[in-house]
């Protein structure tokens, strides 16, 4: 089948060289000239475990193309797939004037029957607006054509997209048009090839499902970050806490780690959209308003605990804080809403002195504090640790997990660990002769 995609963001770029390399013919839209130009020469833009090989083999042969122009991505293609940001405004509220833009020149520019996909995340009742827009730019352009909108959302995890996306769990589909849902699911069909693995619903009700899948997952995390909380005031281990109810199958073990909240582009922007269109019915809820205050409260424990710490030792101000992950999540570049950043933030308004390593995020982290004199970006994870008071871990890539202690014990000025993801063992590091903070255990006096 032919496709265009608009957008080349983690979603876009992802969804067309997966469908490229099952065989279909894709052209990218992207309004940014130099990330099509680097794209064209196999140079992807963002980082993906799995993704660079993908795109420059599926470009190679031909399958995979790239374009600014709207008109030639259009050209031929059956389906039409919005994959544009939809950022948070101040507010919590979704900005959609990207997905809209993307609809005017839809209907600007569409010469044949076209399936129009929402896979950019949207409120409910979106695709009944793009639906208006497009009918509305064909109605100035003073011709009848056919065409459909459904809802397609994605449900990729950053750091493992590409398999996410080539063995999905499901695939859900938002239409009323029979024809629309046949022709999906074969475009769906290769990825699905041991069982139907498509679910088709309403439009409202696929938008809605995206929105639900993430909240509950975001629940999950505040609730167990909380329990870790009360854990550490009560003298109770999160971890025993977590073997204990993850064994029931009725909650299971995905997503109660207990660590420093939630964070990337999806799950704080989903919530707070989602309290966005509830309180627009004039439905206040609640538990997803709390899950949000948790995690936002949660961001910023282990920077108590460094605080706290030091405070008898006449404050933070001064002394070097090495930080280990920043990323919001290991296997990412991606640091929006890292809660390794509010760490640094905290901790320099107090005057601490922050070194930080990250296997990839480095760059992305450079921007952002370029302004900031107390914080260094160090491109080597034991360099880091040169001239730092203590170690914070943030992330949870895999090289932190079983590091070399003896090194970090020489290189650090005082044997000191503050672990944001609990990746090691009190016991192990309490012979070693560390002291050692975690999440939900309680700190060692």
């Amino acid at each position: 089948m032919n496709l265009c995609i608009v957008g080349t963001g983690y979603v876009g770029l992802v969804s067309a060289a997966c469908f490229a390399e099952m065989g279909n013919d894709v052209c990218c839209v992207d309004i940014n000239p130099k990330v099509v130009e680097n794209l064209r020469n196999g140079k992807v833009h963002i980082y993906e475990p799995g993704l660079d090989e993908i795109v420059k083999r599926n470009t190679e042969q031909g399958r995979l193309k790239f374009t600014t122009s709207i008109a030639e991505g259009m050209e031929g293609a059956l389906f039409v797939f919005v994959c544009v940001g939809t950022p948070s405004k101040a507010d919590g509220s979704c900005d959609l004037s990207y997905v809209y833009q993307v609809g005017k020149e839809i209907g600007q520019n569409m010469t044949d029957y076209k399936i129009v996909v929402d896979k950019s995340t949207v409120p409910v009742g979106t695709a009944d607006k793009m639906r208006a827009i497009i009918g509305e730019e064909l109605k100035a352009r003073n011709v009848s054509i056919e065409y459909d909108v459904v809802s397609n959302p994605e449900f990729l995890k950053e750091g493992d997209a590409v398999s996410d996306f080539l063995k999905p769990d499901r695939v859900v589909v938002g239409t009323e048009n029979v024809r629309t849902a046949e022709l999906l699911k074969a475009l769906y069909g290769p990825f699905a090839r041991s069982r139907d693995k498509v679910i088709v619903m309403s439009v409202r009700s696929a938008e809605m499902t995206k929105y639900a899948a993430n909240c509950m997952l975001a629940t999950k995390i505040s609730f167990i970050n909380e329990i870790s909380n009360i854990c550490e005031r009560v003298g109770a281990d999160v971890r025993d806490v977590r073997m204990g109810i993850g064994s029931d199958s009725r909650i299971g073990y995905q997503f109660i780690y207990p660590g420093m909240g939630y964070g990337g582009s999806c799950f704080p922007k989903d919530v707070k959209a989602l309290i966005d269109t509830s309180r627009q019915y004039e439905f206040e809820p609640q538990l997803l308003a709390s899950v949000d205050e948790v995690n936002n409260r949660q961001k910023h424990v282990l920077s108590r605990k460094v605080l706290n710490y030091f405070e008898p030792q006449g404050g933070v101000k001064g002394k070097t804080l090495a930080i280990w992950g920043l990323a919001f999540k290991a296997n990412t570049d991606d640091v929006r809403e890292a809660a390794a950043f509010e760490l640094i933030r905290d901790l320099t308004a107090k005057g601490m002195k922050i070194r930080c390593f990250d296997p990839v995020a480095g760059p992305n982290t450079r921007k952002e504090f370029e302004g900031n004199e107390l914080v260094e970006v160090v491109d080597e994870q034991y360099a880091v640790l040169e001239g730092a008071t203590a170690l914070a871990v943030v992330t949870e890539w895999n090289q932190f997990r079983n590091p070399d202690f003896d090194r970090i014990k020489k290189s650090l000025k005082a044997p000191l660990i503050f672990d944001g993801r609990n990746l090691y063992s009190p016991s192990l590091l309490g012979e070693m002769g560390f002291a050692y903070f975690c999440i939900g255990r309680r700190d060692p006096k």
